[in-house]
């Protein structure tokens, strides 16, 4: 008989258990907007930690808590070129050297084909 009452259903997928005479934890409702003026309103347990950002749930830009403040853009560095990185590497000097020997170069290469 027992394998009668599960016949049908797939073992795992489906709870047959119900909210009732159960309580649920106290929750809040914590209000996000993002840059474009979204709100998204998430339901967060009393006790839990709320984030200052949160992911706009419209169109996935970083969303700030209403109530909260602007958090603190962190220091970034500006990003190297190869040009910075050459100069770390030689000085002008030494740049100008190669460059006057690699037209040298050229200019050889150029009179022996014409």
């Amino acid at each position: 008989m027992g394998e009668r009452a599960l016949r049908g259903t797939r073992l795992g997928a489906t709870s047959y258990e119900n909210d009732r005479n159960t309580d649920l934890a106290p929750r809040q409702e914590v209000t996000y907007t993002c840059p474009k003026g979204h709100l998204t309103t998430v339901p967060l347990a009393v006790e839990a930690e709320i984030p200052t950002t949160w992911e706009c749930r419209h169109c996935g830009s970083p969303a700030l808590r209403v109530d909260a403040e602007q958090p603190q853009q962190k220091k970034a560095k500006p990003p190297r070129t190869h040009w910075d990185m050459l100069l770390e590497r030689r000085s002008i000097e030494d740049l100008e050297e190669v460059l006057n020997e690699r037209l040298a170069i050229l200019r050889e290469q150029r009179r022996k084909s014409a």
